[in-house]
This record gives structure tokens, sequence and C-alpha cells, in this order.
């Protein structure tokens, strides 16, 4: 018999659970029906993560479930939501790249629905277990679809880099939690703060060290970026968009509770590790990007930056730097899903464009997406008064309260290095003569973007919705 009572609350991880569920018929019904499949597999798997945003946004107040391993609070439920809608428009931007490049697989949608999956596992983490079972469910299904395109050798040499360097990360991660439990005898976050109210020890804080060497290799913050640019660049362009956006996300909002929640009593030992970090991707971002030529590069060396600039609000390690990261990497996805809309469209007789150089003279053969991609490109710069302004002001401000002014600072000198290369685009488009002509832009595509583009363009008018959520968020880690 089968004792109910001892049954863990599962309430909490419906939204998972569905996930794992849906992925599973998915995939059963692909293998069954074939490729042909691939459309019909597409639109379910956007609806079962649609449906997964809708479970997640009714949950209320703080719960927590299997001994306290996992969380849902009024974080968890945010970054869940934003997660969960990058995913899902990360599979339709492919919906035309598939079909074009005639690699229709029923899989892709599937394993992305399997990552998205381990991304809640590790946004809800609340044990150094369920960080680790979160974090690997998320890089299995990522290794594969970053080589999804078995005919191309670039996308199969990106996946295997993508493995080899995320095994080691995933080492080094696994080692630093071992030596936490070992110097604290816990694995979960509060017990470990408890532990650590008591005093700390050296193995302590390079057990700390480690385990934040495994998650910068995740949201690709330097010195662990080295993947970053030829995964980027090699892998097809939706899993390059979806690489940018969701997973990014994730490993974020993993690395503000387990600093946040477990590691808060020695806020100022982690505090430098993040500081030199977030200058470091900052800085390389930023002067890296200037001589790239390919554009799927130069966002890979954007991507990297602005790791950088959400590292700068999670140094503060306040309560309003923990609302000006969250605040950052929504507008952040916004404004790189819309990028990637935007390259997704630089089709030129049957072939993707990568090429800066082909967009010269894109205002006079396709005005629209010109003026989306210059908006989005805008405000990446972080040019006022769109949105990637704010989202840089945040984080700034919070590290001038936190008394960082050195880290705003070189924040501050590096954005203006970083706009060159973003303008350097915009003017391509707008003052030189066409090379080349681009095929049509597909209606998911155009969506994307002009969404985007909508977004940042009058983000200042309803601002202050989104910037209490961000503060709900924030208030429930401290």
């Amino acid at each position: 018999m089968i004792d109910v009572a001892a049954m863990p609350n599962l309430t909490p991880v419906l939204a998972e659970i569905m996930l794992t569920a849906g992925a599973m018929l998915l995939l059963m019904f692909g293998v069954f029906t074939g490729e042909r499949s691939t459309p019909t597999v597409t639109g379910m798997a956007v609806a079962l993560l649609a449906g997964a945003v809708l479970v997640v946004a009714l949950g209320e107040g703080t719960s927590v479930t299997f001994g306290g391993a996992f969380i849902s609070d009024a974080f968890s439920r945010f970054m869940k939501i934003a997660t969960l809608v990058a995913s899902a428009v990360a599979i339709a931007m492919a919906v035309g790249y598939a079909r074009n490049e005639r690699f229709e697989r029923f899989e892709y949608p599937v394993l992305i629905v399997l990552a998205t999956t381990g991304m809640m596992m590790m946004i809800s983490a609340n044990d150094l277990i369920s960080l680790y079972l979160g974090l690997e469910m998320q890089s299995l299904a990522a290794y594969v679809v970053a080589a999804i395109h078995r005919d191309s050798v670039r996308s199969t040499e990106s996946g295997l880099k993508y493995f080899v360097l995320g095994s080691l990360a995933s080492g080094m991660l696994l080692y630093g939690a071992s030596l936490v439990y070992g110097f604290t005898g816990h694995t979960n976050f509060e017990a470990i703060a408890q532990a650590l109210v008591d005093g700390r020890s050296v193995g302590l804080v390079i057990g700390l060290v480690f385990v934040l060497a495994g998650l910068a290799f995740k949201i690709s913050a330097v010195p662990f970026h080295m993947w970053t640019p030829d995964v980027y660049e090699g892998a097809p362009t939706p899993v390059t968009a979806f690489f940018a956006a969701a997973p990014k996300l994730a490993a974020v909002a993993l690395m503000v509770r387990v600093t946040i929640e477990a590691f808060g009593p020695v806020t100022a030992d982690w505090q430098q590790v993040v500081s030199f970090v977030a200058i470091a991707s900052m800085l390389l971002g930023s002067f890296a990007a200037i001589g790239q030529t390919n554009i799927k590069r130069l966002m890979a060396y954007s991507s990297i930056g602005n790791v950088g600039y959400i590292l700068v609000g999670l140094a503060a390690g306040t309560q309003a730097g923990v609302q000006g990261v969250v605040l950052y990497l929504v507008i952040y996805v916004v404004m790189t899903l819309g990028a990637f809309a935007c390259i997704l469209a630089m089709r030129r007789r049957d072939q993707m464009v990568e090429d800066i150089e082909s967009l010269s003279g894109l205002a006079r053969t396709q005005p629209f997406t010109a003026f989306m991609f210059a908006a989005i490109l805008f405000s990446l710069a972080g040019i006022p008064p769109l949105a990637g302004f704010f989202a840089k002001y945040w984080v700034f401000l919070a590290a001038i309260e936190a008394h960082l002014y050195g880290l705003a600072v070189i924040g501050v000198l590096s954005s203006v290095v970083g706009a060159y290369y973003y303008l350097r685009i915009v003017k391509l488009m707008y003052f030189d003569e066409p090379l080349v002509t681009f095929e049509r832009m597909p209606a998911e595509l155009k969506t994307v973007s002009a969404l985007s583009g909508a977004f940042l363009l009058v983000f200042v008018l309803f601002a202050a919705p989104l910037v209490e959520a961000a503060a709900v968020a924030a208030r429930s880690l401290f």
C-alpha cells in the first residue's frame, strides 16, 4: 500500500510534470508518424509551453516540496514565465528556417521542451542536488540541440565543443558542491546559509569559487566564455537564438538564488568574484566584438558583454541589485529574440547570409526589417529612452547604491565602447549602398521583430507594472 500522507506535495511542480509528460507523448507521436509530424509536434510544443505559463502564473505564495529541495516563490514564478515564453518564441522562430533549410526534425521542439523543464528545475532549485539535476537535464538536451543539423559539419563541431567544455564545467561545479557539503554538512540552501553564519573555512570558500565557476560557464561569462562564439556561429541560427535567450535566464536565476540564499552570509567573499567576472565580461564583450565580420559571432560577444552588465546588479548583493538583474534579463531576452528574428531573415537565393556587410543598404530594400533591427540595436547600445537604457540604468544604480563606484564606471565606459559596433550596423543599413537583396521576411519572424521593437520603443510608457513585478520577485529572496 502507498502511504498517501508520505507523498510529497506535487502542486509546486505541476508545470514541470506537465512538460515532462507532454514531451514524452510528443516524442512517441513523432517516432510513430515520422518527420511529417514536425509541424504538428511544433504547434503542440508551443501550446504545451503556453499551458505551463498559465499553470505557473496561477501559483501564489511560497511553498517547498521534496524535502525542501524544490521551492516555488515569486522569484521562481517570474523567471519561469519569462523562460517559458522565450522557449516558445524560439520554437516558433525555427519553423521557416527548418522548412527552407530542409532539416525538419520533430525532435527539435521536443528537446526544447525537455531543456525548458531542466531550466525550470534550475530556477526552483533550493538544494545542491536539485541544482545539479536541473542543470544536467538542461545541458544534455542543449548538447543535442547544438548538433541537431547532422548534415552540417559546423553544427556537429559546435555540439562537440559545447559538450566537452560543458562537461568540464559540470565537473567543476560538482566538485565545488562536494566541498560545500563537506565543510557545512548540508546541501539545502537555507541550511548552508545557517552553517555559514556560524563561521566559514578556506575549504568552503574554495568550494564557493568552484560552484561560481561552473555557473559562470553556463551564462558564458569571462573567463569561461570560450565556447560561446564558436557554438553561436556553428549551431543552426534558431538554436543560437534559443541559447542566447532561455538558458541565460535560467542560469542567471540559479546563480542569483545560490549567491543570495545559500551564500548570503559570505557576500563579501563572492562579491569579489562576481565583480571580477562582471568587469572581464563587459570589457571583453565590448572590445572583442569590434573586429567581427560574422553577425552571429558579434551577437555572441554582445551576449558576453550583456552578462557582464547583469552581473553588475548581482555584485551589489542587495534587493535593488536583484531587481535590476530581473528587469535586465527580461529586456535582454526581448532584444535578443528580436535581433535573431532579423538575422534569420537574412536569406538570399535559398541560403542564409551571416556576413555583416550584407546588411548594407537594407533600409532601401526592406525598410520594415531595417527599422526594427535599428530599434533593437539602439536598445542594445543603451540609447535613451529605449528599454535597453533603463536596463543598464537599474543595474548601475544598484552598484552605486552598494558603493561599487568603480564597477559602475567601468560598466558605463564599456557600454560606450560597445555602442560602436551596434551603431556601425545601423550606419551600414541606412547610409551604404545595397550589396544584396534578401528574401521576403516570413510572417513569424516579422511578428517577433515587430513585437520586440514595439516593446523596446514604448517600454517607458508601461514600465511600472513590470518594475513592480520585478520588485516582488526580488523581495521574495530577502
